[in-house]
This record gives C-alpha cells, structure tokens and sequence, in this order.
C-alpha cells in the first residue's frame, strides 16, 4: 500500500509503549458525527475510564483489536446529545453472538481539529457492518500501533479519504503476525 508522508513506519511487531490493553469501558454518544457526517461510524469511549498513559499518548490516529460485550443488566433509555438530538441506549442488547467476537479497530485520539473539539477524545471504528446500534454497550480493546498524527482538514472529502486509507492500513497490518494473533488478549 502506497504511504503518506505523514506516515508512521509500522514496525514488525509491537514497540514499547504497545501493547497497551484496556479493561471493559463505556460506549458513549458522541457528537453525532461519524455515522451521520462521514459515513464512518465510530464507538466513543470515556477518556477517564482508559489507562493513564492513554492520556498522555500523542494525539493521531492507532489500530488495535477489540471486543464488545452487552451491559444486559440495564434497560433501554433515550440519552439526549448537546444538539438536542436522541440517542437510544441499547446497552448492546441487540449485539448477535457473531457481533461480540473479536473485531479490528483503528482509533482516534485527540481534538478532532477539523471540527473545532475542545475536549480530548478517543473514538473507534470498528471494522465490522453492525445490524443495530450498541450505546451503552461494554468494550475492551487494545492499542498496538500508531498509524500517524492528529491533523486538520480544508475539507471533509480530504478527511474522508484519510480515514479509509487508515482503515486499509490498519486491515494490512493486523492480518500480519504477530498482529493477528494479538486478537487473543481480548
């Protein structure tokens, strides 16, 4: 695959300070944009329930594995975003067996400065088609490489385009060994 020159080279296997694994974290609404805007849906996750060195890690963009697990002991409720707009908390109770497996991700960690964030996030795209939404639901997952830095865009097309070519690059990577088989710490 050809490389941009933002690039980061991807080494063999994991360096320090990967991998770094989370435990089971919240999946949380988040600015209603990854889905809606971009056609790339995203799992947002509290920064407060992530490692310590999550927060201190650069901003840009990761891939990982990861794993959802449905938060069965809670009903459905209806969150509201700061737009005003509804979100259905599920708590992954629609997730099928299929949909609980182990998943590649690529993830997002940062301002998001093509859209003007003033607080630090983490979002995952997971690559799977999901039937239903999962708000609410459980995640865990791994963070084994850095893919490039955080950058900011003229045009939503030019993100766009980034996204899926850190998506190609992710989907390369983590079918490689020993990659592939990191997928088992979840």
């Amino acid at each position: 695959m050809a490389r941009r020159p933002v690039d980061i080279p991807i080494p063999a296997s994991p360096v320090q300070p990967f991998p770094i694994l989370t435990e089971y974290v919240d999946i949380v609404a988040g600015f209603g944009r990854g889905s809606a805007e971009l056609g790339i849906p995203t799992a947002n996750v509290p920064i407060e329930q992530l490692p310590s060195e999550v927060n201190e890690m650069a901003t840009g963009v990761y891939f990982g594995w990861a794993r959802l697990r449905p938060n069965m002991d809670q009903e459905a409720q209806v969150h509201h975003r700061n737009d005003g707009s509804e979100v259905i908390y599920n708590f992954g109770s629609k997730l099928s067996e299929t949909e609980r497996g182990v998943f590649p991700i690529v993830l997002s960690v940062g301002w998001n400065p093509f859209y003007n964030n003033s607080k630090k996030t983490v979002e995952l795209h997971i690559l799977n088609d999901f039937e239903e939404d999962f708000y609410g639901a459980k995640i865990k997952f791994s963070f084994l490489g850095y893919i490039r830095p955080e950058l900011n865009y003229t045009t939503k097309e030019a993100l766009i385009e980034d996204i899926h070519t850190d998506i190609k690059i992710a989907s390369e990577v983590l079918h490689t060994e020993p990659y592939s088989s990191l997928k088992n710490q979840l």
